[in-house]
């Protein structure tokens, strides 16, 4: 009787038995470095900052107190001093031409008929920033 049911069982299986279909398997990568879908970076640089939890141990809080201070008297600091330069070039006495200091950095100007040159220098890198300003005649 068990041979009868294992015969029953492999012919019935036999008789339902169809040739398989299947399709092929395409991988598509999520990530856009890798061929994506540019529309993902968003998401996925989002998701991987809110995994990152480490910290730069040389970093400087820039929210404390002292800091804030310290970022507001610097500022108007140089807002004083540009003011100061302004005047020196454009100012009811203007001057012809200047060196100025500070920082790391200098500042000259030359005045020509037409324009004002002003020269930035950083002292360390030696990187220079030319910087030509028109004059503007005025016609009585």
């Amino acid at each position: 009787m068990m041979r009868f049911t294992a015969v029953a069982l492999a012919t019935t299986c036999l008789a339902f038995a169809s040739p398989a279909m299947a399709q092929d398997l395409v991988h598509q990568p999520i990530s856009p470095t890798f061929g994506g879908n540019p529309f993902n970076s968003n998401h996925i640089l989002g998701i991987a900052n809110a995994q990152n939890d480490t910290s730069d141990p040389d970093a400087v809080d820039r929210n404390n107190q002292s800091s804030i201070f310290a970022r507001q008297l610097e500022s108007r600091l140089l807002s004083a001093l540009s003011s100061q330069i302004v005047d020196a070039i454009f100012g009811d006495n203007p001057q012809e031409q200047g060196t100025i200091s500070f920082g790391g950095q200098t500042i000259e100007f030359f005045r020509s008929l037409d324009d004002v040159t002003l020269i930035i220098r950083n002292d360390d890198s030696g990187e220079e920033t030319r910087i030509v300003i028109p004059l503007f005649i005025e016609v009585n």
